[in-house]
């Protein structure tokens, strides 16, 4: 038989195997693969425990750049510093203590008071000590040693205080990648118009230090904030600020954030004053430098049912942070209403939603309520983030309370 021949019989054999079944075959049934099928799940915080639950009252929790994590403890004026496991390293002791910063170098910028005495008279004014934790190759709480650096009523101002001075209060700092911090400052002087003013004797205000690049000395006065609007500067803008968060994160990285942009809240109690947390864009140019409110959608319910910006949303909002990480959450802790709050980098509340989820809206996230139980809060004062996991110092209940996101979970 030749080639031809065989060819033919083997289309034929092959036609009759298929018969009717199409000329490709009988599809494979696959139906005992099962099929992944996705459903809408709920996305909440999980409490982590135990609970560090050994505070007075805590006023602050802080994720530093050395990867460990600080608490503020106001009942007995120190910094305690933990590993990530909970487990204590180290404290010191600083006086009239409040808030903390960190910059990049590993030093620690507390806010606390300063006695002094002029003309005779003693006083007791808001200062902001730096914290050198390097004692030759040695590092930590447990080596370090401090001394003021910014004193109210003596930077670029003179070299005098008076007993007026020190109802001035420092009640914020945030640091900038080039170790560059802002500080915010409260004081019972008021602006007759603080939604537009063109100079005041005004208290409150955002105060700029950088290092002095001349002479190496790490802390120079630079000047208070003022946040161009449509009217021009306003030096007047802030009202009551009380705490701040920049762009610039742990973890520690080459590639960390050079943006000198900064997020604010204000615990005025002016109803008026309704929107109390503020994103504020750093702009530089051929006109110069500008601070100025970025804007942020507030009413798009086609992406979230919740907004930064959305008016009344918080009543006394003591705290914020930003995500070092890539998510770029910004985290909000309310004490007004005992919840912690989370908005996405566009000023959204909630999270993204899964793959492949039936709704492109974000989920929130956003939790808490007045009470002593693991997702609830008494008087919260400040929270942190640091590789997923949140932080939260519930003042009232004398605890920082750890949280981790359920869909980190598999």
């Amino acid at each position: 038989m030749n080639k031809f021949l065989v060819y033919i019989s083997l289309i034929f054999i092959g036609l009759s195997i298929i018969g009717c079944n199409g000329f490709f075959g009988k599809k494979t049934d696959l139906d005992f693969i099962d099929k992944p099928v996705y459903q809408d799940r709920d996305i909440a915080y999980v409490p982590i425990q135990p609970v560090l639950d050994q505070f007075i009252k805590p006023s602050q929790v802080l994720a530093g750049f050395d990867e460990l994590i600080y608490v503020v403890d106001q009942g007995t004026s120190e910094i305690i510093s933990f590993d990530v496991s909970g487990k204590e390293l180290g404290r010191i002791e600083i006086p009239g203590l409040y808030s903390i910063a960190m910059d990049r170098a590993f030093d620690i910028l507390a806010i606390g008071r300063f006695d002094t005495i002029f003309g005779g008279t003693a006083v007791n004014l808001a200062c902001v000590y730096r914290i050198n934790q390097k004692n030759g190759v040695l590092h930590g709480l447990r080596f370090a040693t401090f001394k003021p650096v910014i004193i109210e009523a003596l930077y670029g101002r003179g070299t005098s205080a008076t007993k007026s001075d020190e109802a001035i209060t420092f009640t914020g700092i945030t640091c900038l990648g080039d170790n560059t911090y802002y500080i915010a400052k409260q004081g019972p002087n008021k602006p007759t118009n603080k939604f537009n003013c063109q100079g005041s004797d005004n208290d409150d205000a955002v105060l700029q230090v950088r290092p002095d690049l001349e002479t190496g000395e790490p802390d120079k006065f630079i000047s208070p904030l003022s946040i161009t609007t449509a009217n021009g500067t306003n030096s007047c803008f802030w009202t009551f600020p009380q705490s701040l968060s920049s762009l610039v994160q742990p973890p520690q990285a080459p590639d960390i954030s050079s943006s000198r942009d900064f997020i604010f809240t204000s615990i005025d109690p002016d109803p008026e004053y309704s929107l109390k947390v503020r994103y504020i864009e750093y702009r530089e140019d051929q006109d110069g430098v500008q601070y100025l409110q970025k804007q942020l959608p507030n009413n798009d319910t086609s992406k979230a049912d919740g907004f930064l910006y959305e008016a009344n949303k918080f009543k006394k909002p003591m705290g914020v942070t930003v995500a070092g990480d890539r998510t770029n959450y910004i985290f909000v802790i309310d004490a007004g209403s005992d919840s912690l709050f989370q908005f996405n980098a566009e000023g959204y509340e909630g999270v993204n939603p899964p793959p492949f989820s039936t709704s492109k809206k974000q989920i929130s996230a956003s939790f808490g309520g007045t009470g002593i139980g693991l997702s609830q809060f008494n008087n919260p004062t400040s929270v942190a983030y640091y590789d997923k996991i949140v932080y939260v110092a519930d003042q009232g209940n004398g605890r920082v309370l750890r949280f981790k996101l359920t869909t980190d979970f598999d």
